[in-house]
């Protein structure tokens, strides 16, 4: 039915718009849009006043094509880009609320075509009515909302990419209705003040069930271009709307689809090229039927109720491994695989468990927490960076990835722990120490990878319970100025060990006093 309508609404275009003129103007205007709505909802007699309507523009194309050289009849087809919509504020009373307003907009762009009759009074100057149905096509829009309250604005959303349909919350792509003009025309220009309502809903609502049309007044200012054209009448033999020099069958009528040639069967395919004309069919099956769209046409197709490549005579092909990929291109039939893989799985080239696709390091085995890369060596110094203690120094396997402590660091280091003193019998530094302390603090900060087990002894004289609390208390107190110095806690250990390692046996005043010390154990 659509074929036929449009064959004979072409058919009757060209005799009526024969022998007559077309002029072409580019026309634009401003205008007010409202938004006519009903609906069920108890409050609407109270907010609907908050509803005003959008001032927008029109721009497009307007054509003026004459019935009849002689006629004061124009059929006005046009292209326009239409603004339409509404917008809501309500405002609220403070002292009894604390939302001071709630504001917010409906704005939709379309794509207008008019299609309106005119009639034309006068000569020189004339004066123009006309009317006719249009049809509204949907272009983009916004929906924006927001809340202000007392303490400033609490909501505020912002919708650019309007959904489209029928359902709740959408709108229509297409939209339809009437529309009037009156105006006048001078030599190249016209004036029209314009009219327009929609018949059909533009939009349905979320949360209530209504209606909404659009509604536009406005003015239109065109300009027509260039010189009216002549419209010389179209031969058309058969009288099927196709003129004869794009009729492929000049004596036949038929569908434009077919150019013209005969479709029995209306599917689009003319009969000379159609192997089941009676029947419709598609192009892929040369006009035959094909119930399962598997492009097999039935009459061929083994299985006319299932899909199935052509190869298998129209009926599906197995399926062993359940993968979504046919044996019949299955590289791994007996495997699940993925498509892009030719049905085969994911392929883990280095045997880690991590599938290449996932795997940073896909030619070396490695462990997931790297992504599939071997653990990392920072320093390269063939010591894992799990193993390493100085993952970012060079160093030796047998120090754990540390490099070896010099031996003139260890020197000084030991030559100055033989200078710390204490009071006697106390954990209180005496002041000569201080400056043995900090030359140690200057040899840590200089090997940041030096670690620092502080150890305290004292001689055998007095209590052996006090000596090994004293012992601890003298090597904590070392340890406490270092940190005092910017020394990481986490380098310094502490080691009270009281008389049980003195250096000698203690029995004369100088051996006891060599055995009360603090030594200084260093490691990576």
């Amino acid at each position: 039915m659509k074929k036929i309508g449009l064959s004979l609404l072409l058919v009757l275009g060209i005799s009526i718009f024969s022998r007559g003129q077309l002029r072409i103007a580019l026309a634009g205007g401003g205008h007010q849009s409202t938004v006519i709505e009903t609906n069920n909802q108890p409050s609407w007699n109270d907010i609907k006043d908050n509803y005003k309507g959008r001032t927008g523009i029109h721009l497009g194309f307007v054509a003026d094509l004459q019935f009849g050289m002689n006629s004061n009849f124009y059929f006005q087809p046009g292209v326009l880009y239409y603004n339409k919509g509404r917008k809501f504020d309500q405002q609220f009373d403070p002292a009894s609320s604390t939302i001071i307003s709630q504001k917010s907009t409906q704005y939709i762009n379309y794509i207008d075509v008019p299609l309106n009759i005119v009639r034309k009074f006068g000569k020189k100057t004339k004066f123009l009515v006309g009317a006719g149905p249009y049809a509204s096509f949907f272009f983009n829009g916004e929906e924006t909302s927001q809340t202000i309250t007392q303490t400033g604005v609490s909501q505020s959303d912002e919708n650019n990419d309007l959904p489209v349909g029928k359902k709740p919350g959408q709108y229509e792509v297409l939209n339809f209705g009437v529309n009037g003009l009156i105006g006048v025309e001078f030599g190249r220009v016209f004036l029209t003040a314009n009219y327009s309502r929609g018949l059909n809903d533009f939009y349905t609502a979320k949360d209530y069930e209504g209606t909404f049309k659009h509604q536009v007044i406005g003015f239109t200012l065109g300009v027509f271009l260039g010189k009216p054209v002549a419209i010389e009448k179209v031969k058309d033999k058969d009288r099927d709307g196709i003129p004869d020099d794009r009729d492929s069958c000049k004596i036949e009528a038929g569908p434009a689809i077919t150019n013209g040639c005969p479709d029995a069967d209306s599917d689009g395919i003319a009969d000379t090229k159609d192997e089941c004309p009676t029947e419709p069919g598609t192009l892929a099956t040369k006009g035959c039927p094909d119930k399962d769209g598997d492009a097999v046409a039935d009459k061929d197709d083994k299985c006319p109720d299932v899909k199935g490549p052509q190869s298998n005579n129209g009926c599906p092909v197995a399926d062993k491994d359940s993968d979504g990929v046919t044996d019949d291109i299955d590289r791994c039939p007996d495997v699940a695989g993925v498509s892009r893989y030719n049905g085969c799985p994911v392929p883990d080239t280095d045997k880690d468990g991590i599938n290449d696709e996932n795997d940073k390091c896909p030619t070396q085995a490695g462990l997931t927490k790297y992504n599939g890369c071997p653990i990392p060596d920072t320093d390269s110094d063939g010591i894992n960076d799990e193993e390493d203690k100085c993952p970012a120094e060079k160093g030796l396997k047998e120090n754990n990835g540390c490099p070896e402590i010099k031996k003139d660091i260890i020197d000084k280091v030991n030559f100055a722990a033989q200078r710390i003193q204490f009071e006697h019998a106390k954990a209180d530094l005496l002041p000569e120490s201080i400056k043995v302390l900090d030359d140690i603090v200057k040899i840590l900060k200089e090997n940041t990878s030096i670690n620092v087990l502080i150890e305290g002894h004292t001689s055998n004289d007095g209590i052996y319970a006090a000596n090994m609390i004293l012992s601890e208390n003298r090597a904590n107190r070392v340890k406490s100025y270092f940190e005092s110095k910017g020394i990481e806690a986490s380098r310094l250990t502490t080691k009270g060990y009281g008389p049980n390692q003195p250096l000698n046996t203690g029995k004369s005043a100088a051996a006891k006093s060599q055995n009360r010390r603090v030594e200084l154990k260093l490691s990576n």
